[in-house]
């Protein structure tokens, strides 16, 4: 039961001065999570609880997102990996797992960071011969700027093919419903990110796919325990980054969760199965 455990906002600071907040319950040997795009620690928070019985589960809110700093000017993966490295020190932290665009970041980080022994990523979009789509990102920034938020979140989601309601349903339909839901979203509990705020974010993200393409190779070196998990019912490109990382991470192993789609570990999916997975792992 979420009211068996307190949440402490806790943080720290990056090696660029940048403040890293995180969100801290449970009590066990502690365990990192890093969220993927579009979201913000609150979005992990029933994974987290999942987890606490036995973990002390500190949900990192990434740069750029709640009660973190911006993104900065010199933003790339090895901001992300510094971040990592600080949380994990201010943490004591040896487990780590990362959803999405955080499972890049965790995989990267986990490289360097050789006190990150135990490592679980959900389905992290790295882009092998192109497998990644990220054509589209110069709609989503054109988007943006012109202050059109819920036609840029339609652009990301229908281009990525992640959310089944998107792939589905025609974009002018899209295009009449999707700025009354984002405006609905602006209220939100004390410390959590509006959407309307987190949808820039993914241009963030989609830079770290770009930086990260065809260099599965460097994992080679990544020395770790390192799990592997997908759902069966996600696009082809996850799976394909998937099976592209379990030939390369030695010892890694692969598993993927009948059912699940790329929202699995977060609030919409199933998180207390993927938690169930972790759990084992962790222990």
């Amino acid at each position: 039961m979420r009211t068996a455990f307190s949440v402490s906002r806790e943080s720290t600071i990056s090696a660029d001065g940048t403040v890293i907040g995180y969100r801290r319950l449970g009590s066990g040997p502690p365990v990192l999570v890093l969220h993927g795009s579009m979201q913000a620690a609150q979005h992990m928070m029933r994974l987290a609880y999942a987890l606490a019985d036995d973990f002390t589960v500190d949900v990192v809110d990434r740069r750029g997102r709640g009660d973190s700093g911006p993104h900065g000017n010199t933003y790339q993966l090895a901001r992300e990996i510094e971040d990592v490295a600080a949380v994990a020190e201010a943490t004591g932290a040896t487990r780590i797992f990362g959803l999405s665009s955080g499972g890049l970041v965790t995989l990267y980080a986990a490289r360097n960071l050789p006190q990150l022994d135990r490592v679980a990523v959900y389905e992290p979009p790295l882009s092998v011969n192109g497998s990644a789509p990220t054509a589209w990102l110069d709609r989503f920034d054109r988007e943006i700027a012109a202050a059109e938020p819920a036609k840029a979140m339609i652009t990301a989601l229908k281009s990525l093919g992640v959310d089944p309601l998107f792939t589905r349903l025609p974009r002018p339909m899209l295009d009449l419903v999707m700025p009354l839901a984002v405006r609905m979203q602006r209220d939100v509990p004390d410390g959590d990110v509006p959407i309307m705020n987190l949808i820039p974010t993914m241009h963030y993200d989609i830079s770290l796919i770009n930086e990260t393409a065809d260099t599965v190779h460097e994992l080679a070196r990544l020395d770790a325990r390192v799990l592997l998990l997908g759902g069966t019912r996600s696009p082809q490109y996850l799976a394909t980054a998937l099976d592209a990382l379990a030939a390369t991470i030695p010892g890694a192993e692969q598993r993927m969760l009948p059912g699940l789609g790329h929202s699995g570990p977060d609030e919409d999916g199933k998180p207390e199965v993927v938690a169930e997975v972790l759990r084992t792992f962790f222990r």
